[in-house]
């Protein structure tokens, strides 16, 4: 850089230098703290000059990423490159030689400023231009989200119902085949699976006890202590028991037990059948003139019929022994109180009621989840979908079915 200002290459010194000992000068790549970067006037930055053939864009300093984070330093070079035209990114001749170091990072904040574009005048060292062109070929603007037209949104809409209507149809038939397997049963028993019903009683129905009893407890512990701040306020504290009571027994019992039981064992029926379908047992049972419906969904269903009913008593008098004690603990209501005003204010059409939507929850839930099971394709990611789609499912229709028994029922039991 001349004198004047401009940025012409001053003209090569052809004297001849004195040898020196280089131990007495640091190394090229040592850079000096940001402190002392700043302080020294070395920090990134961009000189500005006007010249003879028109404006001057001098790039001095280490652009590295240890310089450019640092907070003086970034904060002065961002108010430098706004207060820059932009109209002299493309038309100024930017002169990189003088740069202490370059890496990336670097390369980015210039490649940005330049509005991701060669500018028409440049000069950069040879390592220079290398790390330009990188960041060049991987800078690559984020893809504006593609408009959805009108057509296309029918489009998707009639194919999301083409779905509904084709799991809807399966569904249909795999109850029917199950209702022609029943009656195949009823005619001759000593060849029903019986084996495999018991087995499903007690992997669906005696392990599953602990972790109802434990989430119904928890459940009737909090649900009493909430009702317990309001009812404290209007000095009606022997109305939790039909509070408790009602709730417990007539809805949150059977649905709580329900999901449990979708997100446990729905799962599991749908990942047995889809892992069956991987290793081409089903194959194998078809041509050996077994049928799926018989073996595989006929047992499952029966298990879950019988099962689901228990585990839902054994759900409701967990969370009502939960709400017994903190009604206790908290509002003084007494254990005996509480088990002498629960058949008062609980009729007996409630547990009938809840007990005969279990029934209709395991019978569905089993189905929801031989259904998608049967559905897996020969592959392990099509497994992972089916029993995700199988639980949320399971859970979509134990909640709607219930909405429908409420409905239906409402005048049964209050």
């Amino acid at each position: 850089m001349d004198q004047t200002g401009g940025c012409r290459a001053a003209k090569p010194d052809r004297r001849p230098v004195p040898s020196i000992d280089p131990k007495l000068f640091a190394p090229i790549d040592t850079m000096p703290s940001p402190e002392d970067a700043a302080a020294s006037g070395s920090a990134p930055h961009i000189d500005s000059q006007d010249s003879p053939d028109g404006a001057c864009c001098v790039v001095l300093g280490p652009w590295t990423a240890a310089e450019l984070t640092a907070q003086p330093a970034w904060q002065d070079l961002t108010l430098q490159l706004k207060t820059l035209a932009a109209a002299s990114a493309s038309t100024a001749l930017w002169d990189l030689r003088q740069i202490g170091q370059l890496d990336h990072l670097g390369a980015q904040v210039l490649w940005d400023h330049w509005g991701r574009q060669w500018p028409d005048k440049l000069e950069v060292l040879p390592a220079q231009r290398a790390v330009l062109d990188r960041v060049a070929q991987f800078s690559v603007d984020r893809p504006e989200p593609p408009v959805t037209s009108l057509r296309e949104s029918f489009l998707s809409l009639g194919e999301g119902i083409l779905k509904v209507v084709d799991h809807g149809a399966d569904l249909l038939a795999l109850v029917g085949r199950l209702l022609l397997n029943l009656i195949k049963l009823v005619k001759n028993p000593r060849e029903g699976p019986w084996r495999d019903l018991s087995g499903h009683l007690y992997h669906i129905g005696a392990t599953a006890l602990p972790i109802t009893a434990l989430v119904g407890f928890l459940i009737g512990v909090v649900l009493a202590y909430l009702i317990s701040q309001q009812l404290r306020q209007f000095g009606a504290d022997a109305f939790i028991v039909n509070i408790l009571g009602i709730s417990l027994i007539r809805e949150l019992g059977p649905v709580l037990a329900a999901i449990l039981i979708a997100g446990r064992s729905g799962s599991a029926i749908t990942a047995q059948i889809g892992v069956m379908r991987v290793t081409e047992e089903l194959d194998a049972m078809r041509v050996m003139g077994i049928a799926h419906s018989y073996r595989l969904v006929m047992p499952r269903a029966m298990a879950l019929a019988i099962v689901m009913p228990l585990i839902s008593v054994w759900t409701t008098i967990a969370a009502l022994l939960g709400g017994m004690l903190a009604a206790d603990l908290v509002m003084g209501v007494t254990p005996s109180f509480f088990i002498n005003a629960l058949p008062e204010a609980v009729e007996a059409a409630n547990l009938t009621l809840a007990t005969a939507k279990s029934v209709v929850f395991g019978v569905l839930i089993a189905l929801i989840g031989c259904h998608f099971g049967l559905r897996v394709k020969p592959n392990t990611e099509s497994l992972g979908q089916g029993t995700t789609s199988s639980v949320v499912t399971s859970i979509t229709v134990v909640i709607l079915v219930d909405a429908l028994f409420a409905v239906l029922f409402k005048s049964i039991g209050v």
